[in-house]
């Protein structure tokens, strides 16, 4: 058996053992912890998408959570039942095709990557012009972008509803399916990572003007990583939208892009492994910050209940990371087979190399 065929059959394996074990916390834990676990998963998606274009490709975008919008609406939009649908747009009615229909169920899939695709659609129209920028502009005009978005959500009451959001969607993220688009989301990154255009995105992000000059069509290759990363803006998105029930402007404000800023940050621009271990042990933190919003008694002292004091604590290790470890947790480094093969060659005395060798003997 190859090498290669050994490492398929792990990532198989590996990918059955996670769904085992969220087969087992969906029985053991409670409906709250759950929900904190299918809110890790979805920042595990956008925030390995996010990665692509900031860290991989080197191009600082602030434009996702315009994209995750799209996504969030576009699920809305298909899988809210017609009554509810005549419910909600109370002021302006909703426009055809999306008031003659429904998806059941079982599409619900399918409306996740549709809210891909328009996540995707989102971030070709906006990259077409904008990539060609570079550096701080570049940031500027796709957060402009992303503005432009939700004021439009805003505005666009026979699509969107307006301010008032859609309510009622139902609550088909459930953990199998949130865990299911996250190795979709790792899967895919990590191996465009590893592909010939991920090695011209790095090469890119290194010195833009030398790949240039080398024959890397480089607007093409930063526009691939920005329409990637906009379809798993949107997936995430579109989940966060039925795992909430409710989709609003307000729901993908910028802070949803600081957010992702935070964790790719602290798990290392360019380190897929970094943004998935991050993203999840961000969602976690979150809630168990939770303490800090609430009035306190400290002996004397009483602090009164400050909304936003989690943020206030994340900002605080973003700046002490930036100043004492600017690589972030994880650096550039990937945990991948062979770092397994080499620790495990470490432990029993053996080399990676002998391990490959012994792999390709069997």
């Amino acid at each position: 058996m190859s090498d290669k065929s050994r490492k398929t059959i792990l990532t198989i394996i590996l990918i059955g053992f996670l769904f085992v074990l969220a087969w087992l916390a969906e029985r053991c834990l409670d409906e709250y912890v759950m929900r904190v676990v299918r809110t890790g998963l979805i920042y595990v998606i956008a925030a390995v998408g996010y990665n692509l274009i900031n860290g991989i490709a080197g191009q600082f975008s602030l434009g996702p959570n315009g994209f995750m919008a799209l996504g969030g609406y576009m699920v809305a939009l298909l899988m809210l039942p017609l009554d509810q649908k005549k419910f909600v747009w109370f002021l302006q009615p909703l426009i055809w095709p999306f008031n003659a229909f429904s998806f059941s169920k079982p599409f619900f899939p399918l409306a996740v990557a549709l809210g891909g695709v328009a996540g995707a659609l989102g971030a070709l129209i906006v990259g077409i012009p904008s990539l060609r920028l570079r550096g701080d502009y570049l940031a500027i005009a796709t957060f402009g972008f992303s503005q432009i978005i939700i004021v439009l959500a805003n505005n666009l009451i026979p699509i969107t509803n307006g301010a008032l959001g859609i309510k009622g969607i139902p609550e088909y993220a459930d953990i199998y399916r949130c865990l299911g688009w996250a190795i979709v989301a790792v899967l895919i990154i990590s191996n465009l990572a590893n592909s010939s255009y991920g090695r011209a995105m790095k090469s890119v992000r290194d010195d833009e003007v030398a790949a240039e000059a080398m024959g890397i069509p480089v607007f093409r290759i930063k526009l691939l990583a920005f329409v990637v990363s906009g379809f798993f803006a949107g997936v995430a998105g579109g989940l966060m939208a039925s795992l909430i029930t409710t989709v609003s402007p307000n729901l993908f404000s910028f802070s949803m892009t600081f957010n992702l800023l935070i964790i790719i940050v602290l798990g290392g621009l360019g380190s897929i492994t970094g943004s998935a271990v991050t993203a999840f042990a961000f969602a976690l933190i979150s809630e168990v910050l939770r303490f800090v919003e609430s009035p306190m008694t400290i002996g004397p002292i009483h602090i009164p209940g400050i909304a936003g004091m989690r943020m206030l604590v994340f900002s605080l290790l973003l700046v002490l990371l930036m100043i004492f470890y600017r690589r972030g947790l994880f650096g550039k480094r990937e945990i991948s087979w062979d770092w397994v093969f080499a620790r495990f060659g470490k432990i029993t005395g053996k080399g990676a190399e002998a391990w490959s060798h012994k792999t390709e003997r069997s």
